[in-house]
């Protein structure tokens, strides 16, 4: 690969698995050659604004958001975080049917994460409150909605917190289509050229690699970001969303990524199905 100079704003959000499959590029564990890189850690929510501005050279964001932004953005395949039969869960102060939470508040971290995309999709008629994602159980607990859509650590948590689970979206979107639930991903701007692309890519790859050789270096450092959770929790929150799928997105994911694409446009939740150009490795 040839020698490659660019200063590269990477955004990722404040959660465990972000923080892990980024700690050799914060740490200066690899090396970048000819490429400077700022991390802007920011709320999932508030990447995918920024991302509709093509703001940040390269970013994390929510996969619907991605979809709307695909014609500046091309997505890495690497970095993304992938639900096999697992993902963000529907939950409520007592135990409900999906059916009776029908016109019914639901608290939902953002109307641009994957998460309220496959709520949509689940459930169709719902009245949302936008509420940030580590303040979901907060608003069922205070009657603020009747049910929340949790994502990050509050997928293992909520049970300790007495809420009961309503649904696993990941769960049923794996039924329907014995695909795995690609819920966040990584893109690079387009503009940046094709040797940027690839070069940024490469080494995104080596960090999430060099976590996974160390994980215990790693995991020290995401759970920094992980709310109070027990060293064990945060450990089985990462494996959930940094493994070989991070590595590589494979055909099953990649599928995955295009019938929830499908699905969001056939649904009405999307206007147009932009191109999902991959960045060649």
């Amino acid at each position: 690969m040839p020698l490659v100079k660019a200063k590269i704003r990477a955004g990722h959000s404040p959660d465990p698995d972000d923080a892990f499959m980024f700690y050799a590029l914060s740490h200066r564990k690899i090396d970048t050659g000819g490429i400077t890189f700022a991390h802007v850690i920011e709320d999932i929510e508030r990447l995918n604004a920024r991302a509709f501005r093509s703001e940040l050279e390269v970013t994390a964001l929510s996969a619907f958001t991605f979809f709307q932004v695909a014609d500046k953005y091309a997505l890495m395949p690497c970095g993304a975080s992938i639900g096999r039969n697992y993902g963000p869960i529907l939950i409520a102060k007592d135990s409900v049917y999906p059916k009776e939470l029908e016109g019914k508040k639901i608290a939902v971290p953002g109307l641009h994460t994957t998460a309220y995309l496959v709520l949509r999709l689940f459930l169709g008629n719902f009245r949302e409150v936008v509420v940030p994602f580590d303040r979901i159980m907060e608003a069922v607990a205070k009657k603020e909605a009747d049910a929340g859509l949790l994502i990050h650590e509050g997928q293992l948590t909520y049970g300790q917190a007495g809420f009961k689970k309503v649904a696993d979206l990941g769960e049923w979107f794996y039924e329907r289509t014995k695909l795995p639930l690609p819920l966040g991903v990584d893109a690079i701007r387009k503009n940046l050229g094709r040797d940027v692309m690839r070069k940024v890519t490469k080494i995104l790859r080596m960090s999430v690699e060099y976590a996974l050789k160390h994980r215990l270096e790693a995991l020290e450092y995401a759970m920094k970001f992980g709310r109070g959770m027990e060293p064990s929790a945060a450990d089985e929150f990462v494996g959930m969303y940094v493994n070989e799928d991070t590595v590589r997105m494979g055909k099953k994911a990649k599928d995955g990524l295009r019938i929830l694409q499908e699905a969001a446009k056939k649904n009405g939740l999307l206007k147009d199905s932009k191109k999902i150009e991959f960045v060649e490795m």
